[in-house]
């Protein structure tokens, strides 16, 4: 079955410092808005002047978010797999994969919602809680997990919008939904007094909004017959390779939480002072992450059209382009964090123990934006190419660097060695998919012909 060339971008447009900030500077701005919304939620159960209800609320999201972070995959899978179909002209396929990740998605969240009794238990096992907030953060979650078919759908929403270089969609989507969520909070809690139960409503009603706004968003793949093409849809080929593609990132982000749960386990083991500084200065690495994010998602999506389109010298134009722009990002945050990172970390902390300690190991933090540049954007090239089996190679080989480091480095060096071995891990990453970008212009190559010919 042929394609019609899909709209949007064509694979010869002209790839220009404009193109990369407009994908990028909307992700940035919609990134900027979810701290905004946890700092809300707590702020309103705040007001109750407990804090039980605080803990509940903070345990509840924690672990829901957690959950459906497990489908994580479906957002960078959707991009790479929607990017390569558009590079290509392949319109029917975009529409099919827009099918596809929506059934993913709700046969997902029904399986949460199915499964939430043991999940439930099996997280209150891992991070036991008083039995007040236990009992206040259950009715939170019992609420809010009957939305996990619209949360998991926007992963794949917002992966499809992202590979057309519809980003400033996805701010929208994310402003509406974070926005009405703060507002029903402020109605639900502080105005009809409905508690821990009221947050949890309000969760619940923007993320279903946030769906239904999704779809709305991405009405244009419907209008393509292709999406209701089931013998296409569920065509053997291609859901083999989405569900390969998406186990290994799966595998992939399960490999990177595991660093950073062997960092919290670790640190730990120093004593409370340094676990908190730790944990403090991690903030820092959020932060650093949820700049970046846009220029990396700036590179899936070009570089995913080239790659389907078979034309290399682009997809390294549009890497390279998106990268500057990184750079700039980097070293303007690592200048931050110099000069004003004692400041953040006083706002963050009254503790003068966790202060002095964060301070302590701040340099790394200004490190970290310049030397995890390279494995941010390299998972941006890997992830437009859907060249995820690499991927999950090199973040293994990146886990068993890192645990050699801390096995090496910390018996002698204590939290330096912890933080060095963070920033290795960064360094071997990025060196690992340098290594294997080449193979991923041949690839590249090798597309041309099919692409030409759809």
């Amino acid at each position: 079955m042929t394609d019609s060339r899909s709209s949007g971008h064509s694979p010869e447009a002209e790839i220009t410092h404009k193109r990369v900030l407009n994908i990028a500077i909307p992700i940035v701005l919609s990134n900027a808005t979810v701290p905004l919304l946890g700092a809300v939620d707590t702020g309103v159960v705040g007001q109750m002047g407990q804090a039980v209800p605080i803990g509940a609320v903070g345990v509840g999201a924690i672990f829901l978010s957690a959950i459906y972070w497990m489908f994580g995959f479906l957002r960078m899978g959707t991009t790479g797999l929607v990017s390569q179909a558009l590079g290509a002209g392949r319109s029917g396929e975009v529409a099919a994969l827009l099918t596809r990740a929506l059934l993913i998605a709700g046969l997902g969240g029904v399986a949460v919602i199915l499964l939430q009794m043991p999940l439930f238990w099996a997280a209150f096992q891992i991070s036991p809680a008083s039995p007040e907030v236990e009992a206040l953060a259950r009715d939170y979650m019992q609420i809010r997990v009957y939305s996990a078919p619209a949360a998991i759908a926007v992963y794949g929403l917002t992966g499809w919008l992202i590979a057309q270089e519809r980003t400033r969609a996805v701010f929208a989507l994310q402003i509406w939904m974070n926005g009405l969520n703060i507002l029903l909070d402020l109605w639900f809690v502080l105005g009809l007094g409905w508690g821990v139960e009221g947050v949890a409503i309000a969760t619940f009603l923007a993320e279903w909004s946030g769906a239904l706004m999704g779809l709305w968003l991405c009405r244009a793949g419907f209008s393509n017959a292709a999406w209701r093409d089931w013998a296409r849809v569920f065509d053997r080929v291609a859901l083999r390779h989405m569900m390969a593609v998406n186990s290994d990132i799966l595998l992939r982000s399960l490999m990177l939480q595991a660093i950073f749960l062997s960092f919290l386990l670790t640190g730990a083991g120093f004593g409370d002072t340094t676990l908190a500084a730790n944990q403090v200065l991690l903030q820092f690495l959020n932060i650093t992450a949820h700049g970046l994010d846009g220029f990396a998602f700036a590179v899936e999506a070009m570089v995913g059209q080239y790659f389907g389109a078979g034309l290399k010298r682009h997809m390294r134009r549009a890497a390279l382009l998106a990268t500057i722009w990184g750079v700039v990002v980097s070293v303007l945050m690592a200048l931050g964090f110099a000069l004003f990172g004692g400041m953040i970390i006083d706002t963050m902390t009254t503790a003068e123990d966790v202060r002095a300690g964060a301070r302590a190991f701040l340099p790394y933090l200004v490190l970290c934006p310049v030397v995890g540049l390279a494995s941010w954007m390299l998972d941006g090239v890997f992830i437009g190419a859907t060249a995820t089996r690499d991927m999950r190679n090199m973040m293994a080989i990146s886990l068993a660097v890192y645990l050699a480091s801390v096995a090496l480095l910390v018996p002698s060096l204590g939290n330096h060695g912890l933080w060095i071995s963070m920033l290795v891990s960064f360094v071997i990453r990025a060196v690992t998919l340098a290594a294997r970008y080449p193979s991923l212009e041949a690839r590249a190559e090798a597309n041309r012909p099919a692409a030409m010919a759809g």
